[in-house]
């Protein structure tokens, strides 16, 4: 049996081949002669997936070594000393990997903190002078990082490469559109399913289980479901699993991020709220200028479009009617990570492009409630009209 069957959804052969090609045109331009990229978890850990389809791993450090005249070497936990070649292209799910190298390494067991970065500096060293590029150093430990620069690699020339990567990541090629496009509607059925199992009695959490169990049906792989419920007058804000234990009544209003991710683990998020009963007329109000700001934003969502400039015209927005402006990140791009550039904030220097998925998810919070609206759109040539989602944007009644 080929191993290559047990994926889930995998992307093509060609379209790794595209990134593959793009970044090794880059690297060559730059005079860059190694990439290397290290990811804890699926949720910001996007770009060991990007280069390899296979995605980050639930704390344990999965390490790319990306060459630009050679096929790649993963460093992942396992086995001490063993070394595995994948086997045909078509048999193995490791595209495009030479070698896979094995470690027993935790971040919870301190004296283990090198082994990883032992065997990145082995596979790197015969190259002596080159130019190491490192990719999103913010997703590597203190200690490979440390390691590698503090003379492991004596003749190595270290330099930054995420923006170069950044680059070509964030813009979408058509094949991880539709894949994008296919876990919007995945998140729409699992909302609907959530909101129609609502009822008195119900405990947040399993809302979010329901949202959970219809998204792996079809083909999800990670998530992330914040929800919380409260009484109208009371803000029923986003809340992590721990705090998701109260119980469903009468008149509450329920709010519910799906923040998971479809099949082949691309990302987009999706966010409501219902009001068991019927809303309050302040509620649908605050709504409605959420739904002002969301499509400020979205109108702005144009190619070469400075983030910056989009920032601060929805702030701008939000004083005007006398809101709270934005002081974390109500909108920014997506793919492989939760989170990832560009980002609509003040400090972005990314523009906006063509065939980047963007979420917008403009929201706040008073003493009586928290409203806010989340969707996903896509940067055409002439702008990102069309939501991606298909749930209305609205308070739902139930």
């Amino acid at each position: 049996m080929s191993e290559r069957e047990r994926l889930v959804l995998p992307i093509s052969d060609g379209e790794l081949k595209r990134r593959w090609a793009a970044v090794r045109g880059a690297m060559e331009e730059r005079g860059v002669d190694v990439l290397v990229m290290q990811g804890f978890n699926e949720f910001i850990g996007g770009y060991v997936k990007y280069f390899t389809d296979i995605p980050a791993r639930n704390g344990y450090p999965d390490t790319v070594i990306f060459p630009g005249d050679d096929g790649m070497t993963i460093v992942r936990q396992g086995p001490r000393g063993d070394i595995v070649v994948p086997s045909g292209e078509e048999e193995s799910p490791d595209r495009g990997v030479k070698k896979v190298m094995f470690a027993r390494y935790f971040a919870s067991a301190h004296y283990t903190k090198h082994y990883d970065a032992e065997l990145v500096a082995e596979e790197i060293k015969p190259r002596g002078e080159c130019t190491v590029g490192i990719v999103c150093p913010g997703t590597m430990s203190a200690a490979f990082s440390e390691y590698l620069k503090g003379g492991a690699l004596p003749q190595a020339k270290f330099v930054d490469a995420t923006e170069m990567v950044d680059e070509i990541k964030a813009i979408k090629s058509d094949e991880e559109l539709e894949r994008i496009k296919e876990t919007a509607l995945l998140q729409d059925a699992c909302m609907e399913a959530a909101f129609k199992a609502l009822k008195p009695g119900k405990k947040d959490f399993e809302l979010a289980a329901i949202a959970q169990h219809v998204g792996q049906d079809m083909g999800s792989e990670q998530g992330i479901y914040l929800c919380s419920s409260a009484p109208l007058g009371t803000p029923a804000s986003l809340r992590l699993r721990h705090f998701q234990g109260r119980e469903i009544r009468d008149g509450d209003q329920f709010t519910l991020l799906v923040e998971n991710n479809g099949g082949g683990g691309f990302y987009a998020e999706l966010g409501r709220s219902c009001v068991v009963g019927k809303a309050s007329q302040e509620l649908l109000d605050e709504h409605a200028i959420v739904l002002e700001a969301l499509r400020n934003t979205v109108d702005l969502l144009k190619p070469e479009t400075p983030c910056k400039d989009i920032y601060e015209s929805h702030n701008a927005l939000m004083r005007s009617r006398g809101r709270p402006e934005d002081r974390r990140v109500y909108a920014h791009g997506q793919g492989y990570d939760l989170v990832e550039r560009p980002l609509i904030r003040d400090d972005e220097t990314m523009n906006i492009r063509k065939n980047m998925n963007m979420t917008v998810h403009p929201g706040y919070a008073t003493e009586s409630l928290f409203v806010w609206n989340c969707d996903n759109y896509i940067v055409t040539e002439n702008g990102a009209s069309e939501c991606i989602h298909k749930t209305a944007q609205k308070i739902f009644e139930v």
